[in-house]
């Protein structure tokens, strides 16, 4: 399996006071993604200067913030299926995949808690 990108995302309805306070410690906005799965979900990605990576991700119906890691591959369906076989279920109880131009994604969880939000992205030479 061949991981492109690792780092961690905030799942949060809170997230605009989040992406402020990476802000404040300097991080910068690089890439935001909105009406994710055709929700009022959007997706900000934000870098420091020393190259350090965080997402943010608004998510209406969090109660909670979440931390999960966000784990970018080239391969979505071995991925996923290397997660499942290791006790990982799909957040939504079922294998709904939110799918757009750009990317096939979930949130996997395993058993004690841990979560993966598990992305592929569709790049223009595939």
């Amino acid at each position: 399996m061949q991981i492109t990108t690792f780092n961690p995302m905030i799942l949060s309805k809170n997230a605009e006071e989040i992406i402020k306070l990476f802000e404040e410690l300097g991080f910068e906005r690089r890439h935001q993604k909105d009406n994710i799965d055709g929700k009022d979900i959007s997706n900000v990605r934000m870098t420091d200067p020393n190259g350090f990576h965080v997402d943010v991700a608004r998510v209406e119906s969090m109660e909670k913030d979440m931390t999960t890691m966000r784990m970018n591959v080239r391969d979505y369906d071995e991925a996923y299926e290397f997660l499942k076989s290791r006790g990982f279920k799909n957040a939504t109880g079922s294998d709904h995949t939110v799918e757009s131009t750009s990317a096939r994604s979930c949130l996997m969880i395993a058993p004690s808690g841990f979560s993966i939000q598990l992305t592929q992205h569709i790049r223009k030479d595939e």
